[in-house]
């Protein structure tokens, strides 16, 4: 067994798609990189001909592969809504809102677990819905550095004309609280099929 260091294992793609884990020297597969994210194993995966960082493509193929197997974590409706916000003027949030808000229930799985594991029906939903609501208040306050008159205010934060033709303007409050809805939906489901695999 390969011993874990502080710097990423790095795993190399080649032209007939066999992935190479140079830290073990031998090929692995989508699942054996499965097995590394659970296990914590840091990695990075390079094309071998090209030398381009292909991680996210590859960890979003093992998500693929994984809900192709019925595990399905992610909602249909969330699917569609991230695919919405692509070019999206809140494009450039998005990526800070789920890392924020996947770092948070990371931290807090183990409470939630506990709290699944103890309680019945609504209250165990009620302790997720009452995490995530703190989460977004967090994330909410910690936008406000980022944008400090808020959406739709000048510098003297007065509310400024919006042109009917361009709406609401790039950080509407109906698409911010849409994100939050369909971040909230995963959140449950992901945290139901971690629970319901302990009994």
């Amino acid at each position: 067994m390969a011993t874990k260091t502080t710097e990423p294992t790095i795993i190399k793609k080649y032209a007939n798609r066999r992935l190479y884990n140079t830290g073990t020297s031998t090929y692995v597969t989508l699942e054996d990189l499965a097995l590394m994210v659970k296990d914590e194993e840091d990695f990075v995966v390079y094309d071998a001909k090209s030398g381009d960082d292909i991680t996210r493509s590859v960890l979003t193929q093992i998500i693929f592969e994984q809900e192709n197997k019925g595990q399905n974590l992610l909602p249909i409706t969330f699917l569609r809504q991230l695919i919405r916000f692509y070019g999206d003027s809140m494009q450039n949030v998005v990526p800070s809102y789920l890392d924020f808000s996947m770092s948070s229930l990371t931290r807090e799985q183990d409470k939630l677990r506990e709290q699944m594991a103890n309680a019945f029906g609504s209250t165990a939903f009620d302790a997720i819905e009452d995490q995530v609501k703190r989460n977004a208040e967090i994330f909410d306050r910690a936008m406000r550095m980022f944008l400090p008159f808020g959406p739709g205010k000048d510098a003297e934060g007065q509310a400024r004309p919006v042109d009917p033709a361009k709406g609401a303007g790039p950080a509407s409050a109906d698409d911010l609280d849409a994100l939050k809805k369909q971040l909230a939906d995963m959140q449950k489901k992901i945290d139901a099929i971690a629970g319901g695999g302990r009994e």
